[in-house]
């Protein structure tokens, strides 16, 4: 237990950007539309404690402050202090909707498939706990008689300016589509004109709607223009498959093989994993002798929060944060160790050569 308390050991520890260089970058994905308050305090602080690097959180001031608690609560345990990353989209995402229905219209017979389906518990018998709803979408095709929407959330323009400006993040990240190049400029811009000072801007990106792999390393290479125009520095997010860290092992093979295609086409700056990201993906990434050396990390985003949710109940079910339970909380962090863990080892050996200050 003495070795629980103590959280991650100081040798496995880098900055942010030594991670980014070393290759053994971890980052927790909160959910950009994710505002379950208690789960997000809980999540940080356990994972901040397990050593990540960076903690990725929606764009709400009453979450970034949950998040901040949780990485203060870890702080006091002796871990490092993680970057915290907040999220944008330049126009219409999955990662920024809420599911909703009239749970009137449900039939009293209906057996409930979307309640079934939903990783994150949020459907219920009075319809969808907004804060808990991340967006994943599996309710939509589960419903039988397609009674559930998707409700977009994208910040207004000049709201971001005034709320990075409030919530002072470390970082941004910026979820973008193909052919919304102008759009993407339009945030940095705000991004720009917000006057905080961005240690790295991630560039969320996936191969979509058919489009090559050549097409989409040209959309970065114009975002990269923009980004240094700006004189911020990237982090390219590669998501192999979107919100699907949580559906199988099967998972972990799509950024990697992502990273394999795209990698030798990217612009500089950092390339790590996500989108199906799981406890398999440095097995599959250790026998990809193309995409292996060039993984700057990884982020987790449904299943970091998928294996600890029971915990994170039983906590929630006493009215307590699982932070405050000494019988709790050691098991989570040594969960969460056992999908951070593994990468921070990686680093272990050093720097691998990646860009250092300036366009990487």
């Amino acid at each position: 237990m003495g070795a629980l308390l103590r959280g991650p050991a100081p040798l496995l520890r880098q900055d942010p950007e030594q991670a980014l260089a070393a290759g053994c970058w971890v980052k927790l994905i909160g959910g950009a539309s994710n505002q379950d308050l208690a789960a997000i305090e809980d999540l940080a602080g356990i994972h901040a404690l397990a050593g990540v690097h960076c903690i990725d959180v929606a764009a709400d001031p009453a979450v970034v402050a949950a998040a901040r608690r949780g990485m203060a609560w870890a702080e006091a345990r002796s871990a490092a202090r993680p970057w915290l990353m907040v999220s944008l989209s330049d126009g219409l995402d999955p990662h920024f909707r809420k599911a909703w229905f009239d749970p009137a219209r449900c039939p009293p017979a209906c057996p409930r498939p979307c309640e079934r389906v939903c990783p994150a518990l949020a459907i219920v018998g009075t319809g969808v706990v907004e804060e808990r709803c991340y967006g994943c979408g599996r309710c939509l095709p589960a419903c039988p008689l397609g009674l559930i929407e998707e409700r977009s959330q994208v910040l207004e323009a000049s709201g971001v300016g005034p709320l990075l400006a409030q919530l002072a993040p470390d970082a941004v990240e910026l979820h973008t589509r193909p052919g919304r190049l102008e759009a993407f400029g339009d945030r940095v811009a705000q991004l720009a004109a917000s006057g905080v000072p961005l240690r790295r801007v991630a560039v969320s990106a996936a191969l979509e709607g058919g489009a090559t792999v050549e097409a989409l390393a040209a959309e970065l290479w114009a975002r990269f223009r923009l980004l240094r125009g700006a004189g911020f520095r990237p982090l390219w997010q590669l998501d192999g498959r979107p919100m699907s860290g949580d559906v199988g092992a099967g998972t972990a093979h799509a950024a990697v093989a992502l990273l394999e295609r795209l990698g030798p086409m990217a612009p500089p700056g950092p390339l790590q994993l996500a989108g199906g990201t799981n406890a398999h993906t440095l097995a599959v990434l250790a026998r990809s002798p193309a995409a292996g050396p060039g993984a700057a990390g990884v982020a987790f985003g449904g299943v970091a929060r998928r294996q600890l949710q029971p915990l994170l109940q039983e906590a929630q079910a006493e009215g307590r944060r699982l932070l405050d339970l000494p019988l709790l909380w050691p098991r989570a962090l040594a969960i969460a160790e056992g999908l951070v863990a593994p990468w921070l080892a990686r680093g272990a050996a050093g720097p691998r050569g990646l860009p250092g200050p300036g366009p990487g």
